[in-house]
């Protein structure tokens, strides 16, 4: 159970100048700026191992005017990258924070090269919304890589890392300045540590169901596919201070987890030329538009599922990625020589089956697939530095968001989700939100 405590006096015999909710991308790259800034700092995670929505997401971060895309050759700007966050929200995405984080996860990036993360730019195919080849990867392309790497980086810059902390309560004085936290560690030992500023970097509230219930009734019967530490921790925190809110509609959702063996299908399949059908054979949406917004189409359909369906040159693609081979693997592709097996597979009509089958084969591939949750883009209101705000906008003397905790840059419906922006906020929000701390305590 969360908590906000209201007490003038927090006795703790550990104190911090930052302590830091969460240990995923964003606790981590904010631990590891806030130590290249010579500020220590204390992580607090609830697992046994940082893992958290980045470890089940894809890896890919996307940042412009990256070292990484100069050596490729890629020409980028931040300017267009902006553009790119703004035109998939339609406008609705918060615009201090399109600037900030599009302005920050370059430079993040670049130093996280630095401390031994080597990136590359996946330059074979465009992810919607993009116009130009920014998506940050590591070789082997997972997210599971991508935290165990950003949590090695931050252990040898001197970062304190507690594992099997769960946070439940914050202590708070009368001007809502915060004075430290208490975390459950096993064993039911209670840890109390005091701290000057504190950065929620946790985690959003796709996992509780009640709260997507309240907050996101079209995806309530829907598969969540994220991490069940994502229970709403800071949206609780933030109801309890009086916090402001913001974006509670916008989520990611993926048209592309396939059943039954439940792993994530890279929607690069669709972007070079697969289709989605459902079972009565159909083409039902347009593909290209985002891999989000396909949750609801693929949800819609007649018993909540569809069959990525493609060719020889899509299966060779999406062999590069380790989350289908594993798919694969557990026996999820299915393969027709002719129109009437692909037909066969579905259950459908022959004569039933989309004429865009004629882009690609024979032989036919398919996958079915069901539409899933992955992570909420709402959260906690922040400024552009990821300062907390109250209901009527003013600030919090020293409480931070970034990542799940708060807002993101996709605006307040699924279809605003730009691939990629659930770990832009968290890299660039992490960044961000580590320079607002080094700035608190120097002021």
């Amino acid at each position: 159970m969360t908590r906000v405590v209201r007490t003038a006096r927090f006795d703790a015999p550990v104190h911090v100048p930052v302590a830091i909710v969460g240990a995923g991308a964003c606790g981590l790259v904010a631990a590891i700026a806030l130590r290249d800034l010579g500020i220590d700092c204390v992580l607090l995670e609830r697992d046994a191992t940082p893992s958290g929505s980045t470890a089940l997401s894809s890896g890919f971060i996307p940042a412009a005017g990256t070292r990484v895309q100069r050596d490729q050759g890629i020409a980028d700007s931040v300017a267009l990258f902006a553009e790119d966050i703004a035109a998939k929200s339609k406008g609705q995405a918060a615009p201090h924070l399109v600037q900030a984080y599009a302005q920050a996860c370059g430079p993040a990036i670049d130093r996280l090269g630095e401390h031994g993360l080597h990136f590359e730019v996946l330059a074979n195919f465009l992810y919607p919304g993009h116009r130009v080849h920014r998506m940050h990867s590591l070789r082997e392309r997972t997210g599971a890589a991508l935290v165990a790497a950003l949590h090695a980086a931050a252990i040898d810059a001197g970062a304190d890392l507690l594992t099997s902390a769960r946070v439940v309560d914050l202590y708070v004085d009368d001007s809502d300045r915060v004075l430290g936290v208490a975390a459950e560690r096993p064993r039911g030992v209670v840890e109390r540590i005091a701290c000057d500023v504190l950065l929620l970097a946790c985690n959003g509230f796709g996992g509780s169901p009640a709260l997507v219930r309240e907050l996101l009734p079209e995806m309530r019967d829907a598969t969540f596919a994220g991490h069940q530490g994502n229970d709403g921790s800071a949206i609780l925190w933030g109801r309890a201070l009086g916090a402001g809110l913001a974006d509670l509609g916008g989520y990611q959702g993926h048209g592309s987890w396939v059943v039954p063996q439940g792993a994530l299908m890279t929607w690069a399949v669709m972007m070079e030329g697969g289709v989605q059908l459902n079972a009565k054979g159909q083409r039902f949406h347009n593909e290209t538009h985002g891999y989000s917004e396909a949750a609801v189409d693929v949800l819609a359909q007649p018993g909540g599922t569809a069959w990525n369906v493609f060719g020889d040159r899509q299966l060779a693609l999406a062999r590069e990625f380790p989350d289908f081979r594993e798919a694969e693997a557990a026996g999820a592709l299915r393969t027709a020589s002719d129109r009437e097996g692909l037909a066969a597979i579905i259950g459908c009509d022959p004569a039933q089956l989309a004429p865009e089958l004629e882009r690609f084969g024979p032989p036919f591939h398919a996958v079915r697939v069901t539409g899933a949750l992955f992570h909420t883009q709402g959260g906690l209101a922040i400024d552009a530095s990821c300062r907390v705000q109250r209901v009527d906008g003013s600030l919090f003397p020293n409480l931070l968001a970034a990542g799940g905790a708060a807002r993101g840059v996709s605006g307040n419906a699924v279809w605003g989700y730009l691939s990629g922006n659930g770990l832009l906020s968290a890299v660039a929000g992490g960044w961000v939100a580590a320079h607002t701390a080094a700035n608190q305590l120097q002021g």
